[in-house]
């Protein structure tokens, strides 16, 4: 009978077995299915809302207290999740470098989920993001590339890393908590070093020195940049343009510059920049003139419109160029010990902190009208002509290269020794400091670019040489030989993020789908004239241009309490087709424009349209000085960083260090990072203006103080 009962019992076990197994899979069926329906409409229900923020004009009809009581019910209905670990100690405090931040285990192992599995998020969560931003943040076209491309080196990288991990992410795929950490504490300290209120995180080394190219420092920054003694805002436009606070940019060397330099006067508490005075003797309108003349083709403010000035000193060419509706953006130089480009931005005047050496510019190919370089010792010869490969690279087809230099004649230049920097790839292979430079018109010729005209000036004591880049590829063909060689046809040209200049030459755009194959139209009949290029979102970009058009007048020049007499500098975060900068073109303001490089590549619609931008990664600092913008503008911004950045909050402790005390934010997003965001800027001092929230989302305006810890 027992050996009749194991039997039996022998034979009922595959039967529960396969019960069992029938069972759990009839329920994960089920529980995808119920996922996926309430995924889907949830992310439709969010972003069918995005639209419905133009008619946001009157701040004391803005339910505050009700959107509080929303942000207490938001917490109590999001608690921090414990930590996934196994570790019962939930209670552990994490010490951060600098700042000072205690947050709780909970919040490292989410960072630690975030940092193994956001890529593989990403690619599982691609499809749904990208509908959202077509209906919620002005319709980005699915047909353009996904992103900027980054260094291809930290590319290859990481796909060798997913690559081995593949097989183990996939069985992990656990869900990603808050983008901020609801539960964290914040304890602020100032930074220390020797660069005091000046600086630049990717600029300076420890021990107050500069890099040679952009170096981010690996830990985040999550300290406090500090205030100058005696801090002012700037006066109101167009004041601030020839006069500033000399305590907020002063230091020992720009003293000691001041007293060589005739276009600069220290008077009392203001540095003076005497609008006849100029570092062109006879005047910067003169020398601007005198360049038209040479080339009337030019045509300040109708033909030409984007410009790069590269170097500053007072920024008199910019300054002048202004009043012919040309928009100038200055360059300056790392190594440019006096910091002009502080005094530029501090005027009111578009200003950038880059360098010239071994990597691309963080632009478009094929975006800037004109390029100049005035009084320019630009070793251009150097290295083979790298920097003019990056010049051709960055300047429109048929545009102008304006280049002048304080010896009366470039071509004295020719054959001297150049110095090369050892810190650069180039320097890196060869041998010594100096090289011999080849001559400026042997390489103009090799890349076919035309002198127009050259001219030496005897009031201005400069020659001037005003070259263009072919319109079309025909003039290649008659090169004697192919040196430079044309780049692959598989390079990437715009990508422009830690990305190595190449030793190439690029063609001229020639189908009908790539920007640069006809010149924009005149000045400001471009703002709003979209070119076949851009073929089917060209209707995406009309409606994009009357969503912010609507926003900017019911709302944000009216309704929010901004005193827009001292705004001038104003940053959009995450542009997209430049419709927030479009729509402030009438007021006196310029707007700089930041692309994401994971955002779509949409910054050579912008500079099409007759706006300045820049590529960005938000996870790194910003490549200015500290105070440099009045307005920061954040349209679903931080919803776009979740899975990027290792410490979201740093982008916050950005935002404070380029922000000027008394400087505005405005920040658009989904209600469950604006009420932890709020918390955040509120333990950074700031004054919280105005909320709003409708369904999902909501807007907070904020505004920055002098308080420092």
């Amino acid at each position: 009978m027992a050996g009749v009962r194991l039997g039996r019992s022998t034979k009922r076990v595959p039967l529960v077995l396969c019960a069992k197994v029938t069972l759990v899979v009839l329920l994960a069926i089920g529980f995808i299915v119920i996922r996926y329906t309430f995924s889907s409409s949830s992310s439709a229900e969010v972003s069918s809302q995005r639209s419905s923020f133009d008619d946001i004009f009157d701040p004391e009809s803005s339910p505050v207290a009700k959107e509080e009581e929303e942000v207490e019910e938001n917490k109590k209905r999001n608690p921090s999740s414990p930590p996934k670990d196994g570790s019962e100690n939930g209670s552990l405090e994490k010490e951060m470098k600098e700042g000072e931040i205690e947050e709780k285990a909970a919040a490292a192992a989410k960072n630690e989920t975030r940092d193994a599995e956001g890529q593989q998020e990403n690619e599982k969560q691609g499809g749904e993001e990208k509908a959202e931003v077509v209906e919620g943040e002005g319709g980005i076209d699915e047909d353009m590339e996904d992103g900027v491309d980054v260094n291809t080196e930290v590319e290859k990288v990481d796909e060798g890393r997913s690559g081995a991990n593949g097989k183990e992410k996939n069985k992990k795929k656990k869900k990603l908590g808050p983008l901020f950490d609801p539960g964290a504490r914040y304890n602020w300290k100032l930074c220390g070093g020797r660069h005091g209120h000046n600086y630049i995180p990717c600029v300076y080394m420890e021990g107050g020195r500069r890099h040679h190219e952009r170096s981010c420092p690996q830990i985040p920054l999550m300290c406090l940049v500090s205030l100058p003694q005696e801090y002012k805002p700037p006066l109101p436009w167009p004041e601030r343009e020839s006069k500033i606070f000399y305590k907020d940019v002063a230091h020992p060397k720009l003293s000691a510059f001041i007293k060589t330099q005739s276009w600069l006067n220290l008077s009392e508490e203001f540095l003076l920049f005497p609008r006849e005075e100029s570092e062109y003797k006879g005047g910067a309108q003169r020398y601007i003139n005198s360049i038209e003349e040479m080339a009337p083709d030019i045509e300040w403010g109708k033909n030409i419109r984007v410009v790069l000035d590269i170097g500053c000193t007072s920024a008199s060419f910019g300054a002048t160029l202004l009043k012919k509706n040309v928009i100038t953006l200055s360059l300056g130089l790392m190594n440019d010990q006096i910091d002009l480009a502080q005094l530029v931005l501090e005027r009111g005047i578009p200003a950038v902190v880059g360098d010239l050496g071994s990597r691309r510019l963080p632009f478009p190919s094929g975006v800037f009208d004109a390029i100049h370089c005035g009084k320019c010792n630009i070793p251009w010869q150097s290295s083979g002509g790298r920097l003019l490969f990056e010049m051709n690279r960055i300047l429109r087809p048929g545009g102008y290269f304006i280049i002048s230099t304080k010896h009366g004649d470039i071509d004295s230049e020719e054959g001297t020794t150049k110095h090369v920097d050892n810190n650069s790839e180039e320097g890196a292979t060869k041998h010594g400091d100096i090289e011999t430079g080849e001559g400026m018109s042997t390489l103009m010729a090799s890349i076919c670019w035309n002198i127009l005209a050259h001219k030496t000036d005897e009031v201005s004591e400069v020659g001037v040489r005003i070259y263009q880049r072919p319109a079309s590829n025909d003039i290649y063909e008659l090169r004697r030989t192919k040196e430079p060689p044309f780049c692959k046809e598989d390079d990437k040209i715009d990508a422009a993020w830690y990305t190595p200049i190449k030793s190439c030459l690029h063609k001229v755009p020639s189908a009908i789908e790539q920007h640069g194959t006809d010149w924009p139209e005149e000045w400001p009949k471009r703002l709003e004239t979209f070119p076949e290029w851009l073929g089917d979102s060209r209707e995406k970009l009309t409606a994009d241009h009357e969503h912010w058009k609507a926003i900017i007048n019911k709302s944000y020049l009216n309704g929010i309490g901004i005193d827009w007499s001292h705004i001038r500098n104003i940053m959009d975060m995450k542009a997209i087709y430049g419709g927030f900068a479009a729509a402030l073109s009438s007021q006196k303001v310029w707007v700089m424009n930041v692309v994401p490089v994971h955002s779509p590549n949409t910054l050579p619609i912008i500079y099409e349209r007759g706006l300045l931008g820049i590529y960005h990664d938000w996870c790194e600092p910003f490549s200015t000085y500290p105070r440099s913008y009045d307005l920061l503008h954040a349209d679903h911004l931080f919803s776009r960083l979740k899975n990027r950045c290792k410490q979201p909050v740093v982008v916050v402790v950005e935002m404070d260090r380029i922000l000027r005390p008394g400087g505005w934010a405005i920040i658009r997003d989904k209600l469950e990072i604006l009420n932890t965001l709020e918390t955040i800027l509120k333990s950074l001092h700031w004054e919280i203006r105005m909320t709003y929230a409708k369904d999902k989302e909501g807007i907070i305006c904020a505004q920055k103080t002098t308080w420092r810890p």
